[in-house]
This record gives C-alpha cells, sequence and structure tokens, in this order.
C-alpha cells in the first residue's frame, strides 16, 4: 500500500507540473516570437502542406520519427553486444541524421498550436535538442575511438529522449496537437436529414453558421445548390463561418480558417492547404440537389 501511494502521489506531482508549464505564460515571450519566424521561414504551398502531412492525412511528424528513435535504442542495445561497436556506431549516426527531418516537421505543426501546446512543445523541442547533442557527441566519441564515452553518452541521450517523448505523449493524447478535432461528428448528429431553413434565407455564395443538434455547420449556398460542413476546423476548432472564401483553381471555392490558415474545398472538405490534415464532414452532392432545406451527415 505505501508503494502504491508513493506512486500515486509521484503522479500528482507530474500532474501538476504538467498543469504550470501549460499555464506558464512567462514562455509565451520565447513562443510567440519563435513561432511567427517558423511560420514565416516556409509559407504557406505545397513544401509546407508536404511537412505537416496533407497528403498523408494525418500528421507526418509521428512517423518520421519512429527512425531516429529505433536507430538510437537498437544502438544501446548492440552496446552490449561484443564485436557490435562498428554497428552501433552507425546506428547512432543514422538516427541522428534522421532526427533533423523529423524535428522540421514537428517544429511546423508546433508554430500552428494555441498557447498551451506551444509553452509544452517548447519544452518537448529543448528535451529533444539536448538529446539530439548527446547523441551528435557519442557518434563522435565514438568515431574517435572513444567507445566507452560514446556509450554513456548514448545512455545520456535516451534518457533526455524519454523526457521528450513523455511531453511529445502529453501534446498529442491529452492537448491534442495534431489530432482531428471534427472526428465525432458524424457520432454525434443522427442519421437522416436535418431542417436548416428554407433557401431563401441563405445568400447567395456567402456562407451561412446554422446549429443541427448542437452541432455547428457551416452552409454555402451558389444558386440552388447548397454544400454543408463542419463549422469547427479539423485542425482546433477554429470558426470556419469566420474565414474567409477563396477560389483554388479545379478545387473551386474554399473557406480559409481565420485561427490557423487551414483551407478546405466547400465542394467535398478535402484539404487544400494544412496545418489541418484531416478533412471536413460533409453532405454528399446527390443529396444537396435534392433540397435546399435539408442536411445530411
Amino acid at each position: 500500500m505505501t508503494n502504491l501511494n508513493a506512486n500515486a502521489g509521484r503522479g500528482v506531482l507530474v500532474k501538476r507540473a504538467l498543469r504550470k508549464l501549460e499555464s506558464a505564460r512567462a514562455l509565451d515571450r520565447l513562443t510567440l516570437p519563435l513561432s511567427g519566424v517558423v511560420n514565416r521561414l516556409i509559407p504557406t504551398g505545397k513544401a509546407r502542406d508536404l511537412l505537416h502531412g496533407v497528403p498523408l492525412g494525418h500528421p507526418l511528424h509521428p512517423l518520421l520519427v519512429q527512425l531516429p528513435l529505433g536507430a538510437w535504442l537498437s544502438a544501446a542495445a548492440l552496446d552490449r553486444m561484443p564485436g557490435a561497436g562498428r554497428s552501433a556506431t552507425a546506428l547512432v549516426g543514422l538516427g541522428t541524421a534522421a532526427a533533423v527531418p523529423a524535428a522540421a516537421t514537428g517544429i511546423l505543426d508546433w508554430a500552428k498550436g494555441h498557447e498551451s501546446q506551444m509553452r509544452v512543445g517548447v519544452v518537448h523541442w529543448a528535451a529533444n535538442t539536448v538529446a539530439v547533442g548527446c547523441f551528435a557527441a557519442s557518434f563522435v566519441a565514438r568515431v574517435r575511438g572513444r567507445a566507452s564515452t560514446g556509450r554513456r553518452l548514448t545512455l545520456a541521450g535516451l534518457g533526455r529522449q524519454a523526457v521528450g517523448g513523455y511531453l511529445g505523449g502529453h501534446l498529442a493524447y491529452r492537448l491534442a496537437l495534431g489530432a482531428n478535432h471534427v472526428e465525432g461528428v458524424p457520432h454525434v448528429l443522427p442519421e437522416g436529414w436535418h431542417d436548416v431553413g428554407a433557401l431563401d434565407e441563405l445568400s447567395d455564395r456567402a456562407m451561412t453558421r446554422r446549429v443541427v443538434d448542437t452541432v455547428p455547420v457551416l452552409l454555402y449556398r451558389d444558386g440552388d445548390r447548397v454544400q454543408a460542413l463542419t463549422d469547427r476546423c479539423s485542425h482546433l476548432s477554429g470558426p470556419l463561418h469566420e474565414g474567409a472564401l477563396i477560389e483554388e483553381g479545379r478545387r473551386g471555392m474554399c473557406v480559409v480558417c481565420p485561427w490557423h490558415g487551414s483551407t478546405f474545398a466547400l465542394a467535398d472538405g478535402s484539404v487544400v492547404h494544412g496545418p489541418a490534415t484531416s478533412p471536413q464532414a460533409e453532405t454528399s452532392h446527390e443529396d444537396q440537389r435534392r433540397s435546399g432545406r435539408d442536411l445530411t451527415r
């Protein structure tokens, strides 16, 4: 019982520390200017969408972090085996090199987060930077023949990486950075048609907000055709109806989220530009042609 109480106590301390970190406004003096610099380095376009993971359909960062982490863990395991020093050195170098693109994708996602996410994220970033420094120093030491020092630096890097990984999990699973914020909409709205008003009530070639069973819905009327999307942005729940309408070539009319610039095609809710990687819930074209009054999932 004593051990259980001690573990519970440590868990409470960790939770308190995380809450303090999330609300540490002093970090905003660092995170806000830094995020501005990151956002200016790579403007909106194909390169940025690729780094966010738009073509993949979910963030690219979690996929890329598997290679450096796997390489470093494998190197630490090989360090316990006789005659595997060269292989361990190669893996430490591979992991260090692979950490660069993994970090780049994570930093871009971080720069489009809200304040609490960026506060936790900058500490996550710092812990991982120290870890990568340890692994880089380990690689150099190994190449220069100081194998014992290299092994110790690898273990030190794994320790720092564990802290960074824990904070990364907190960002993803507690603070929902990179999560799909409209995934639950199809499971909340009942099946069937929903009355959203008469066609004449909707301004032509303009966006209108309605609420269907507590779910905010964005309506866009183009003549007799009405398109309906979830009004909450899939990136961080921004109000799409407050955003701008733009035309994107073959994608047609699109809406730009006013919070972080995610762009969605009104025709089908697909992502045109990130940071969002998940599409918006939308109605089918066939159903829209039947009536201007009704909305389906």
